[in-house]
């Protein structure tokens, strides 16, 4: 059974009124025909950091948001689309704990990256390390194990902390295969549809390499994976934050992907009242791919766009969106940044925020994306058309909690009277239920300042158009009766 070709919701597991049990009740009331694509319900897993993305287990669902049932209750009703952290488990979970208490001795031992799995005497060396792609300063953390008192070195990609609360787990090991396949068979279990795969990129750790996306050995790992993932009737949709090649090579390899590329497109199109890089792009992407505007980190920037921007007209578009409230996250390693120094790795806002808070603009937005191929997402903060959360950065003192505001039941009914959402759910409704969008699509010869899309199946047309000069936007289309008929968004 494929996906459907309709807008999914993405949201934390407790954003929409305080956990998953309210979170069914909100799609249930309000969003039946609205999420008929599905929901990624963002780590509802027991967890030790990164709001999610440290978890301890995905056997269990953290009980300050429900259960299990409530998952597949849902999935009753909505494709569930769930992350799974390919590359790393937390600190806390069982597995690790074992290990600090018995090194090598532990059951769980050869989940790990011990250092002597890349270099022989354990020892590492500077001139490899400055060929990875790093997240953190160094590429590991040390502990000390319990029984023994001895010092181990193991492999830890990301984490804020020093030692990392995220452990990397090795894909090699026939372990870790059997403890992905175990999680694989649970999410089966409840109703799971999708599995992303996040941080998939990361997982082949190689000396010589940046340690980032390394071929051909990760194709080892994807085939592995999709082939578990076939033989449970799961999608797959690997999450990878890289030069857009590297995404293109995930299609060629007949794996969705996402679109990283279209957020920034979209607003430097509405910032600087221009469409021609955006429809260049339009011509030529891959149609197998998850859109999105918005989600729970940024915008992306770099390394997505490399080659297809101009660092200094993308630093005039974050100084706008400075100016507009958005924090940056950076990146780190020196020989990943631009030649002249552009370090800008995701812009972290509200979209709607970025937008001005101008209703048009931001449905403009909404209308490019929903007719750019693809499955459309639309991230829960961008659905009630939320303001940028400095009270929660203020409070965190975490940049992306700007775009993760939770949602009591009361200020979500009172989102829902806002003439932006409406309208919002209205085209929503009509990219859910026109036949066009699962046909053919043509990007039309455009003025500079307008953009022209189009949908074709059989009798059913419908043509977008943008005056990007007013981002007043209109849907021209072939009613149900075959007449010529028109939307105004």
């Amino acid at each position: 059974m494929g996906l459907k070709n309709q807008v999914q919701l993405i949201t934390y597991p407790d954003s929409l009124g305080g956990s998953l049990q309210s979170l069914r009740q909100v799609l249930e009331t309000h969003f039946a025909d609205i999420f008929k694509g599905g929901v990624h319900i963002l780590p509802p897993f027991p967890s030790s950091g990164d709001r999610g993305f440290a978890p301890l287990t995905y056997l269990e669902i953290e009980p300050s948001f429900g259960a299990w049932e409530d998952i597949r209750a849902i999935g009753e009703r909505f494709d569930v689309l769930v992350d799974l952290m390919v590359n790393h488990i937390s600190r806390q979970s069982e597995y690790f704990q074992d290990f600090l208490r018995q090194g090598r001795k532990s059951k769980y031992a050869e989940l790990f990256i011990t250092l002597d799995k890349l270099w022989p005497d354990g020892k590492p060396v500077q001139a490899d390390i400055g060929k990875m792609f790093l997240r953190r300063p160094l590429p590991y953390s040390t502990f000390t194990i319990q029984e023994t008192g001895e010092e181990e070195r193991v492999w830890t990609t990301f984490g804020k902390t020093d030692p990392s609360e995220q452990i990397d787990l090795d894909v090699h090991s026939e372990a870790v295969k059997a403890l992905l396949a175990e999680f694989f068979y649970n999410f089966k279990k409840n109703n799971v549809r999708i599995v992303r795969l996040d941080a998939v990129g990361y997982v082949i750790k190689k000396l010589g390499t940046s340690c980032f996306f390394v071929e051909p050995d990760i194709y080892q790992f994807l085939d592995w994976i999709k082939e578990l993932a076939q033989s449970l009737d799961i999608e797959l949709l690997p999450e990878v934050h890289s030069h857009y090649s590297i995404q293109y090579k995930l299609a060629d390899h007949g794996l969705w992907i996402y679109d990283f590329i279209l957020p920034y497109r979209i607003l430097d199109t509405l910032l600087n009242k221009s469409s021609a890089d955006l429809l260049a792009y339009l011509r030529n992407r891959p149609a197998k791919q998850f859109t999105m505007l918005d989600c729970h980190d940024g915008i992306p920037v770099k390394p997505d766009l490399d080659g297809l921007i101009d660092t200094k007209e993308a630093r005039r578009v974050v100084d706008t969106c400075l100016e507009r409230g958005a924090n940056l996250s950076l990146i780190l390693s020196e020989g990943h940044k631009g030649e002249d120094g552009f370090d800008v790795h995701q812009i972290r806002c509200s979209y709607y925020s970025v937008l001005n808070s101008e209703d048009d603009a931001y449905l403009a937005a909404r209308a490019i994306q929903f007719f750019a191929p693809g499955i459309p997402q639309v991230y829960y903060v961008g659905l009630l058309a939320g303001e940028n959360d400095e009270e929660g950065v203020k409070r965190t003192g975490e940049g992306r909690e700007i775009n993760r505001h939770n949602f009591s039941m009361e200020e979500i009914g009172q989102s829902l009277e806002k003439p932006v959402v409406r309208r919002l759910l209205q085209l929503i409704r009509f990219r859910n239920e026109y036949a066009a969008f699962d046909g053919e699509f043509r990007v039309l010869d455009s003025a500079e300042d307008e953009i022209r899309l189009q949908w074709r199946k059989e009798q059913q047309v419908c043509t977008l158009f943008i005056d990007l000069k007013t981002n007043k936007t209109v849907i021209d289309y072939i009613d149900e009766a075959g007449k010529e008929a028109r939307y105004m968004v």
